[in-house]
C-alpha cells in the first residue's frame, strides 16, 4: 500500500509522541530544519500516554495528520533484565493507546518506532525483515522485544482491517544528543562515553567494559534515524516494516577503543566477565531502505565525536 505524499507544503499537523527522548527530539529537529511549522508535542505531565482516555481525547481534539510514535520506556541490558514487567507493560499500553486512538480519531498515517531486538537471538546476519518470529528472542530483553513486536503487529492489523497506512521502523542501536548516560540504565555506547570521560578526569589507569568485548553491534547516530523517518513520511509511507541502520558493525572491544581515542583516555581496557554479553551479533540488512534511495550519512567516528561534545556541554548527572 502506498499513498501520495501531502507533506510538500510543510503545513501538515504532525504529532511527535515522546519528543523529549533521544529519538523524539531528533525528529523535532529534523522536521523543524525541513520547514515543518505545525509540530505538536506534549510532555508526560500534559499527556499521559498510559491513560487511554487522555490519549483518545487528545487525538480526537487535535485532529493531527501524522503521528511519529517515538514514546517508549527504554534502557540498556541491565535495565531491561531487571525491570521486565515495567518494560513490557508500559510499552504495550502506550503503543496500544496511541495506535488505536489514532485509528479512532481518523489519523490515516503513523510511523511506529520499534527496535532491532525484535529479531531472533541467533538469526542469520545481516538480519532481514523477514526473520521476524522465526526463532527465540534474546532472554535479557525479551519483554521489551515482545512489546515492540506487538506494536508492529498492531500497525499491520489495523492496516489490514481498516485500511490505515501505519508503517514500522526497526532502528539499530542509537546514540546522540539527549541520550541516557546513566550507568545503570543506559545503553552501551553512552555508558562507554561517560566511563571514558570520568576515567580521564579521575586519572584512572583502565576502563571497565561489561562482558567479554566480543559481541558485535551496529550503531547509528540518532539524527540519521530521524532523517530516515521523515524520508519515509515524505515518500508516501509505503506500508510495511523497514530496518534502519548503517549496514556495518563493530565489536564492543573496537567500540571501546574508538571511544577512548575520541575522549582522549589512554588507559587499558578491563573486561567484567560477570556481566552478560547479550546477543552475539546484531547487524541489520538495510537493503529495503537503500532500494528506496536512503542511506545513513554519519560515520561512527564522526557520530561519537558529536555525541561526546553533546555529553560535555549538556549532560547533567
Amino acid at each position: 500500500m502506498t499513498t501520495t505524499s501531502k507533506y510538500s507544503e510543510r503545513s501538515s499537523k504532525i504529532f511527535v509522541a515522546g519528543h523529549r527522548g533521544m529519538v523524539g527530539s531528533a525528529l523535532v529537529r529534523r522536521l523543524s530544519d525541513a520547514g515543518y511549522h505545525n509540530i505538536i508535542t506534549r510532555s508526560h505531565a500534559e499527556l499521559d500516554l498510559l491513560n487511554q482516555a487522555q490519549t483518545s481525547e487528545f487525538l480526537h481534539r487535535e485532529k493531527v495528520d501524522f503521528i511519529f510514535m517515538a514514546a517508549a520506556l527504554t534502557g540498556g541490558i541491565q535495565a531491561n533484565n531487571t525491570y521486565r514487567a515495567d518494560f513490557i507493560y508500559q510499552n504495550l499500553v502506550m503503543e496500544a493507546n496511541v495506535i488505536h486512538s489514532a485509528h479512532a480519531s481518523g489519523v490515516q498515517q503513523l510511523l511506529f518506532l520499534g527496535s532491532s531486538c525484535i529479531y531472533p537471538r541467533d538469526c542469520a546476519q545481516p538480519i532481514r525483515e523477514e526473520e521476524l518470529l522465526t526463532g527465540p528472542l534474546e532472554p535479557t530483553n525479551e519483554p521489551y522485544a515482545i512489546a515492540k513486536i506487538a506494536g508492529l503487529k498492531l500497525c499491520e492489523s489495523y492496516n489490514r482491517q481498516y485500511g490505515t497506512n501505519y508503517v514500522s521502523v526497526m532502528p539499530t542501536n542509537l546514540y546522540g544528543p539527549n541520550d541516557n548516560y546513566d550507568l545503570s540504565s543506559g545503553h552501551v555506547l553512552p555508558a562507554l562515553i561517560r566511563k571514558a570521560h570520568e576515567a580521564k578526569e579521575n586519572g584512572d589507569d583502565h576502563l571497565l567494559v561489561w562482558g567479554s568485548g566480543n559481541p558485535k553491534r551496529e550503531f547509528m547516530y540518532v539524527d540519521d534515524l530521524a532523517d530516515a523517518c521523515v524520508f519515509l513520511m515524505e515518500k508516501g509511507m509505503p506500508d510495511g516494516v523497514y530496518n534502519v541502520g548503517t549496514g556495518s558493525d563493530v565489536s564492543i572491544r573496537e567500540l571501546a577503543e574508538t571511544v577512548m581515542e575520541i575522549v582522549g583516555f589512554d588507559g587499558d581496557i578491563a573486561f567484567d566477565y560477570s556481566k552478560p554479553d547479550g546477543t552475539p551479533r546484531k547487524l541489520l540488512n538495510v537493503g529495503r531502505m537503500r532500494a528506496l534511495g536512503w542511506e545513513a550519512k554519519t560515520s561512527l567516528r564522526e557520530g561519537i565525536r558529536k555525541a561526546y561534545n553533546s555529553f560535555r556541554t549538556g549532560y547533567i548527572d
